[in-house]
């Protein structure tokens, strides 16, 4: 037979078994799937945990949070805070114990398909994006543009797409909305056109949120569905750290609290300038101010559904800068979540995010080790996991491709190592000793594993370097920048049908062209 055939047969069976191991696999056999438990890393000891919880509290009965609004002050005094001679707003002990009493647990975030519905509770984790980035990066050229609605609604198509991606919060700032206005209702309606997963976003009036509201309202089949099954949630940032309420915040807060939509309670401190040097200072500060606005949240509505942002930034303290991709950042992060555990709360933590401008081997190596760390510490909700790059202020499109290969080997360090009288293999390793043939290649337990106890990149390589230059030494930006135009060039989710789309359009100034939302458009 000649080398060339031979040669090509292999490459075919390759080929074949490469198409079998990139077919979807049925649930009951995914290696790893959004909601695994971690938990085993701690950075804190018990001990520690009890100390920054009791720093916590005093600082928010002796120091207390400056600038409430007349409404807050109210609630919060009727629920047992108090007003000081300097107007702080103080937070006794009494009522803290009062708030972790009554908080609502174990509630799911929604989806619009109820296939995508999150558990996050206990030390379920789930990973997906966030940030506001204020330019879209060329992977290849390095160019930086302008995000726009499309680029927005084309993230959310590919994170509908992205196994490890759980949940899609907004991650760019479309910058072809003129007004604050524009702004948040398209960011909505982009967003929940593109992806049928849970969506975070924003807004930056109450006027904004009810008219943001009216759209999920029709979306979900009426107000009491909305009610049911909610499956937006608010990033609220309703503190500027350290320990000042943001006025114009806390007014969409009550509003989105009033108006039965989860509200991530997001408290955003950078150590080294504002929020300590120190490590556990920060955390100090960040699990403060969570708990300032959980007790803020419950005097409004008891029990109303609050994920626990305690987002604690660093900073480089030669410079100034904020680095999202730095060692700190992951254990502040994890520290968090180990916080959010001591007190039986949703958390949603920050990691993921690259330092590098592009998609490079310092993005890969800050992306996975982040992402690593406080998965297997049991972060409910990590927001920014993947395709942010320059600490937030770029996102790039194959990056959201790479990162999540890099999300699948987190997760699978979240699911540990099964041990059972199975596992333990000991027939196994009888037989191949003494029966033959001497290795595990073949063996029945090796073939009903591959797919069940293994993981596979999808973009990341492991052939030989005789076998990669066969085919085609590609790089792994090149072959995400492939599956993303494969992937945009096709996936045009259609939950929101022409009919429901069309009479959204005529009550609300939609900016994202309708043609954009179909296949065929020429633009991938």
């Amino acid at each position: 037979m000649a080398e060339s055939e031979t040669q090509g047969r292999r490459r075919g069976g390759r080929a074949a078994r490469q198409a079998v191991r990139a077919a979807p696999l049925s649930e009951d056999i995914r290696p790893v799937r959004p909601g695994m438990a971690g938990g085993w890393y701690k950075p804190l000891s018990e001990a520690d945990v009890l100390k920054i919880h009791n720093a916590a509290l005093e600082v928010l009965e002796t120091i207390g949070m400056c600038d409430a609004i007349p409404s807050c002050i109210e609630a919060v005094t009727a629920a047992g805070g108090r007003l000081n001679d300097e107007g702080r707003l103080l937070f006794p002990r009494a009522l803290i114990e009062d708030t972790l009493a009554k908080a609502a647990r174990n509630f799911t975030l929604h989806a619009q398909d109820p296939v995508h519905d999150m558990k996050p509770w206990g030390k379920n984790v789930y990973y997906g994006t966030g940030g506001a980035a204020v330019h879209m990066v060329d992977a290849v050229t390095g160019e930086h543009r302008d995000p726009t609605l499309a680029d927005l609604y084309d993230i959310a198509r590919l994170v509908d797409r992205l196994d490890h991606a759980a949940f899609y919060q907004r991650s760019v700032t479309a910058r072809d909305m003129v007004s604050g206005h524009d702004l948040d209702r398209n960011t909505l309606y982009a967003c929940i056109s593109g992806t049928t997963k849970h969506i975070g976003t924003s807004f930056v009036s109450p006027r904004n949120l009810e008219e943001g509201l009216q759209i999920l309202h029709r979306v979900a089949g009426g107000e009491d569905k909305w009610r049911e099954r909610p499956f937006v949630s608010m990033s609220c940032c309703f503190v500027v750290p350290p320990l000042k309420f943001a006025e114009d915040a806390c007014v969409c807060l009550e509003a989105c609290v009033r108006g039965g939509m989860p509200v991530l309670l997001l408290s955003a401190g950078q150590a080294g300038a504002t929020s300590p040097a120190a490590l556990a200072g920060a955390v100090v500060l960040q699990v403060a101010e969570c708990l300032a606005g959980l007790a803020y949240v419950n005097a409004i509505k008891p029990g109303a559904v609050a994920i626990m942002g305690a987002w604690p930034f660093v900073s480089d303290l030669r410079s100034g800068a904020m680095s999202g991709g730095s060692p700190e950042q992951a254990l502040l992060s994890a520290a968090c979540a180990q916080m959010m555990h001591f007190y039986d709360l949703t958390g949603g933590v920050p990691a993921g995010m690259k330092d590098s401008k592009l998609p490079d081997a310092q993005a890969g190596a800050e992306n996975a080790y982040t992402n690593a760390i406080v998965g297997v510490a049991g972060a409910n909700m990590v927001y920014e996991s993947l395709g942010m790059h320059a600490s937030l202020l770029s996102s790039c499109l194959e990056s959201y491709v790479i990162d999540n290969d890099n999300l699948g080997a987190a997760m699978r360090m979240v699911r540990g190592i099964d041990v059972t009288d199975e596992s333990l293999s000991v027939e196994v390793i009888r037989q191949v000793c003494m029966e033959g043939p001497g290795h595990f290649l073949g063996s029945d337990q090796t073939l009903d594993l591959m797919q069940r106890e293994y993981i596979y990149p999808e973009v990341g390589d492991r052939t030989s370097p005789k076998e990669w230059k066969e085919l085609g030494s590609t790089d792994v930006v090149t072959k995400a920048r492939a599956k993303v135009k494969k992937i945009l060039g096709s996936h045009y989710p259609a939950h929101i049908g022409k009919e429901m789309d069309a009479a959204i359009r005529a009550e609300a100034d939609i900016k994202l062209p309708r043609e954009l939302m179909r296949p065929g458009n020429g633009r991938w």
